[in-house]
């Protein structure tokens, strides 16, 4: 791993906008993607499938998308606090 200076979220932002050099406090060469997709197949039952697609052309998304942001709704409910602050669903 790269020895990376250390700075406070504060002063990165300052430096950034001030258009100063900030590539020395990212590791370049072991990047992290916090976001990254993994697939999951789930069997649900068809009632299940046919209320989540009735739900979906109601608010004008895909199905998929639909069960994402439940999930991630479910999770935050539940106390889950290390999802990202935006997720895309």
């Amino acid at each position: 791993m790269k020895n990376t200076k250390t700075i406070s979220a504060e002063e990165l932002e300052r430096k950034f906008d001030a258009g100063e050099e900030i590539l020395e406090y990212f590791d370049l060469d072991n990047p992290i993607k916090p976001n990254k997709m993994q697939r999951l197949t789930l069997d649900l039952p068809s009632w299940t499938v046919t209320a989540l697609d009735k739900e979906a052309v109601r608010i004008g998304i895909t199905r998929q998308s639909l069960i994402k942001t439940l999930i991630d709704v479910g999770l935050r409910s539940a106390g889950h606090r290390n999802a990202p602050q935006s997720a895309n669903a």
